[in-house]
């Protein structure tokens, strides 16, 4: 019922060929191969694309440093000063 002979693809491809043109039928095959090229050279490229270098070693620990011992504060009463007597011998 839906099968289609020969006679009914040349009557279709003829139908293409008028309502396209052979120029735009051409142009579109050229576009397809390209794309099909495209694609062939992506995978190639994929597979021959070398592995990742594997990640460094990681570094080594070092020891934080000892802390640093605090002085204490000033003492901030000034010191007393020196008794001066009024009177010298």
């Amino acid at each position: 019922m839906f099968g289609l002979s020969p006679l009914h693809w040349i009557v279709v491809l003829v139908v293409i060929l008028i309502f396209f043109g052979r120029g735009r039928i051409s142009e579109t095959m050229g576009d397809f191969g390209k794309g099909i090229r495209s694609f062939k050279k992506g995978l190639a490229d994929e597979d021959a694309r070398p592995a990742p270098p594997p990640p460094p070693p990681p570094a080594q620990q070092i020891p934080p440093p000892a802390p640093v011992a605090e002085t204490p504060p000033a003492d901030p009463t000034p010191a007393p000063a020196p008794n001066q007597s009024s009177t010298e011998n």
